[in-house]
């Protein structure tokens, strides 16, 4: 059976947790109850016998004919499925209450017109998909316990157990409503409390109406600006502040290739990029919960930084395979944790400190434990920005002194002395203006080509990096500077396909490339919104609006994107949502509104990295 496409699914959540709808009604992926819980929903990477959820007309099952169209209800994250068939129509609601209690996916179906028969059949397999649950009736609710699973479905309609699945069979016609609630609960612990949908629906809806109306962007592009926020806000971890990088692992950057990764953690480098985005279009409490997170993640250690941690602060990641799933469309490994975080990445300073940076200039109330933490990472930062890392792009080949990361070192310590300056924190101001003009003589000469007019991927590389389009966004040289303009051209003439989609290094094919790794894979998206800025940094304002337009193109009907993007076969690539995709949607519409309103380049907010 022909597997649905990544980008045919929808994201609920409850920012704990999220689920993954397909349009043929089917929830192919759900962790539970964190995001980096184990999946008892994992069809996404295999198959329905490794867990899904589908509630759909029973004509589908079937074969005949029916369509369905979708969308989110206003500025919120509850979907609606409207299903056509012969006989009449019908409306699935599915959304993820904000938690108040056990972790719950509710799909109300609702008739419109006509008489429609539908069915719902839960094959539950925790473990990500590895076990089969028990499964029986406990005080006339339906359950399945697995490992430390337990998953209760509560509906008014009649319930039975086939071949190992929750299995409903009913009819609805012109306003009749049926809800399925499936809650989750340790199979050691009592049973969740009965849930009340209808009244669980009224406040999911208020929730994300009253948070989306903070955003301030009121420019041409506000509908993708607020989709992606509130995408942003549904991968924060609440309880913690911590933030995904995508709520997925695994889903491939090359169909059936080994660039698979667990993205269910909290980079510091995309947290960051996160909250810049959030920061500049109104949101300043998620800003004020990642500072807390942060400080408790790094805690009294700056000197053993990591690049990620686990969503409440967690710094063990091991990295493991899971043999038994065979992968999105057979891209196997499919992996669990996340070996990087053990790995060098210079830039993450950059990025934290220019959130922090960001946050004073946003008006968030300072803090003195978070300048102190400030203090050390700087002096630490001293020491280490010589060294070689593995970079932005987490290479797993030999470390190098990537460019990027010495312009976002660079980056740390001109924010710095900005705070400084303004008086939000006390430091030897001639040192760090020394150290400053240190690091920026350095990258100027050694990871410069002069022969070709263009930053390197790394000193004395021949290679580009589509990193390097950030040097004018974060102000590292201004945007007519020759030596800016000559690595824009690099960049689209080495990196970009005719579209204007900026893959983000050079792979190898079936050779280990300098990576570390053997294949290839999409254009990356965050990289195309970074030509979209630099375009219109340096002057190019038509033809960044152009470039914009074309990627908000690719966007789903529901108005997401994962990481990367297909041009030859026309599909999404990459972990789904991912942040960073929607960060570059957000920073180049706030760019482009400043621009175009006429603000000078000099002027315009530099919100850091990766188009934020």
């Amino acid at each position: 059976m022909k597997r649905p496409r990544i980008e045919q699914h929808g994201l609920i959540g409850d920012m704990q947790t999220s689920a993954h709808v397909c349009g043929d009604g089917s929830l192919n992926w759900l962790c539970l109850p964190r995001f980096d819980s184990p999946a008892p929903f994992a069809a996404l990477l295999g198959s329905e016998k490794h867990g899904a959820w589908r509630i759909a007309p029973a004509a589908c099952q079937d074969g005949a004919a029916a369509s369905a169209e979708r969308r989110y209800v206003g500025e919120s994250l509850v979907l609606e499925t409207v299903w056509t068939t012969s006989s009449g129509s019908v409306t699935v609601t599915d959304f993820m209450p904000p938690r108040n209690g056990a972790p719950q996916v509710i799909r109300i179906v609702e008739g419109t017109a006509g008489e429609v028969s539908m069915v719902s059949a839960l094959r539950a397999r925790p473990g990500y998909g590895r076990i089969s649950p028990w499964v029986h009736e406990v005080g006339g609710r339906m359950v399945a316990e697995g490992g430390e699973d337990a998953l209760w479905l509560d509906t008014l309609a009649e319930q039975c157990e086939k071949d190992g699945a929750i299995v409903t069979s009913f009819t609805v016609t012109a306003g009749d409503r049926m809800a399925f609630v499936l809650s989750w609960s340790p199979s050691h612990g009592g049973a969740p409390e009965i849930p009340e949908p209808e009244v669980a629906l009224e406040a999911t809806l208020a929730f994300w109406e009253d948070w989306a109306s903070q955003c301030t962007y009121t420019g041409p592009y506000r509908d993708a600006v607020v989709r992606s926020l509130i995408t942003l806000k549904a991968m924060t971890y609440a309880p913690s502040g911590g933030i995904v990088a995508a709520p997925t692992t695994s889903l491939p950057e090359e169909v059936g290739g080994e660039r698979n990764w667990d993205y269910r953690y909290t980079w510091l480098r995309d947290a960051s990029t996160t909250l810049a985005a959030l920061l500049g279009s109104g949101f300043r409490q998620e800003a004020g919960a990642f500072r807390r997170w942060l400080l408790r993640a790094v805690a009294g250690d700056p000197e053993n930084l990591q690049i990620m941690y686990g969503i409440t602060g967690r710094r063990d990641l091991p990295e493991r395979e899971l043999g038994w799933l065979p992968g999105y469309e057979n891209s196997a490994p499919v992996r669990v944790g996340n070996g990087a975080a053990d790995q060098v990445q210079l830039d993450v300073y950059g990025y934290v400190i220019e959130t922090l940076y960001l946050a004073h200039e946003c008006g968030v109330a300072p803090c003195g434990d978070t300048a102190v933490l400030h203090q050390r990472l700087i002096e630490h930062l001293a020491v280490r920005w010589r060294m070689p890392d593995e970079g932005i792009w987490e290479v797993r080949g030999e470390r190098r002194h990537f460019v990027h990361s010495k312009i976002m070192a660079w980056v740390a310590v001109d924010r710095t002395i900005r705070l400084v300056e303004a008086g939000a924190m006390e430091a030897d101001l001639f040192a760090l203006m020394e150290l400053r003009e240190a690091i920026h003589q350095e990258v100027c000469t050694r990871g410069f080509d002069a022969e070709r007019n263009t930053f390197t991927q790394s000193y004395g590389s021949p290679e580009v990096d589509a990193a390097l389009l950030l040097i004018p966004r974060v102000g590292f040289l201004p945007p007519d500077d020759p030596r800016v303009l000559g690595t824009v051209e690099a960049v689209r003439r080495d990196l970009s396909t005719p579209e204007g989609f900026v893959h983000r290094y050079r792979t190898a094919g079936k050779r280990t490339g300098i990576d570390g790794l053997t294949g290839n894979e999409g254009t990356f998206l965050l990289c195309s919104f970074m030509m979209v800025d630099a375009l219109a940094l340096t002057g190019r304002l038509d033809e960044a609006h152009a470039l914009f337009e074309r990627l908000l193109a690719l966007r789903t009907d529901l108005g997401l994107l994962a990481e990367e993007y297909d041009p030859a076969s026309g599909r999404q690539l990459g972990n789904f949502p991912q942040a960073y995709s929607h960060i570059g949607v957000i920073g180049s519409a706030l760019l482009l509104q400043q621009l175009g309103a006429g603000v000078p380049v000099a002027e315009a907010d530099v919100l850091v990295a990766a188009g934020a």
